[in-house]
């Protein structure tokens, strides 16, 4: 279960005696165009959490930029991080939930909250919808993972259901993809019974894949590449010192796995779909979140 933030960390640190230069790129990568700090997030308090290896909670946004100007956020998760218990706590919240977006002072899919207000906006909507206090975000275009793929030349998934569009066959069980098969595989919707839930295990799957791939000895040289797709596509809070922290203190809690999706009732409103989500799966999302 990985993030696109930890490609970077792993990738820098996993291989051993790679030119310093490499090092030094991707430093300034990070901190001269990944790097966007947010309003909503007291960077101080964060720091000295993260300083003191205490529980954190990543936001995590796939943003979809083909939709609109602005894109949004195809993908939410909030990532809970316990060094004390080696712990990974996965909340995925479904796009189309209804709830109030802050700032805006009214009702809308939460994944609304990116295209009105950016990060701050998705960062203070999550928030208030779940009641918890948001430490760092990532958020990645979408694409700038199919452009990773494309880098690598290929990647392979587990796939679980078997299903085709109208350019690619995708097989039950192990299946190659490129860049546009890729895109292809994430986006499906409608052919998948397990709906968002499918959808976000596929995003993972691509994430894992992209991680397995690059970390091989023979994807070295392609690192600069990756590095420079990555400082296209992707933002966060985090510097590249708290990379290195967060890898250092945090990398085994990957070895415990608890993954939620937040459940709901489809309803048409105004002719629009939303999910509503009752009060008692608001509570036990939080809950999972806040009660070690």
């Amino acid at each position: 279960m990985k993030v696109p933030l930890i490609i970077i960390v792993v990738l820098v640190l996993g291989i051993g005696g790679y030119a310093y230069s490499i090092y030094h790129n991707t430093k300034k990568t990070v901190n001269d165009r990944m790097h966007d700090p947010v309003e909503t997030i007291d960077t101080d308090l964060t720091k000295k959490k993260l300083n003191a290896t205490e529980r954190l909670n990543v936001l995590l946004l796939g943003i979809d930029a083909e939709e609109d100007q602005n894109g949004r956020s195809d993908a939410i998760m909030i990532m809970q991080l316990d060094p004390k218990t080696d712990e990974m706590k996965i909340v995925s919240i479904p796009r189309d939930a209804r709830t109030e977006i802050i700032g805006k002072g009214f009702q809308d899919k939460i994944n609304h909250a990116y295209a009105f207000g950016g990060a701050d906006m998705s960062i203070a909507t999550v928030e208030n919808f779940l009641d918890i206090d948001i430490d760092y975000y990532v958020s990645i275009n979408m694409d700038g993972l199919v452009e990773l793929v494309d880098e690598l030349g290929t990647i392979t998934v587990s796939n679980d259901i078997a299903w085709t569009d109208k350019s690619f066959d995708f097989p039950e069980g192990i299946v190659e993809m490129n860049g546009d098969k890729t895109k292809a595989y994430v986006r499906m919707r409608k052919k998948d019974p397990s709906g968002d839930f499918g959808r976000t295990t596929r995003h993972r799957k691509v994430i894992e894949g992209i991680l397995h791939e690059g970390a091989s000895v023979g994807s070295v040289p392609k690192f600069s590449g990756m590095v420079d797709i990555l400082g296209n596509n992707m933002t966060t809070n985090m510097d590249f010192e708290d990379m290195k922290k967060l890898f250092a203190g945090y990398k085994d809690t990957r070895r415990n796995v608890t993954e939620y999706m937040v459940d709901g009732e489809g309803q048409t409103i105004d002719g629009i779909y939303y999910l509503i989500v009752p009060d008692e799966e608001v509570q036990k999302a939080h809950d999972l979140l806040t009660q070690s």
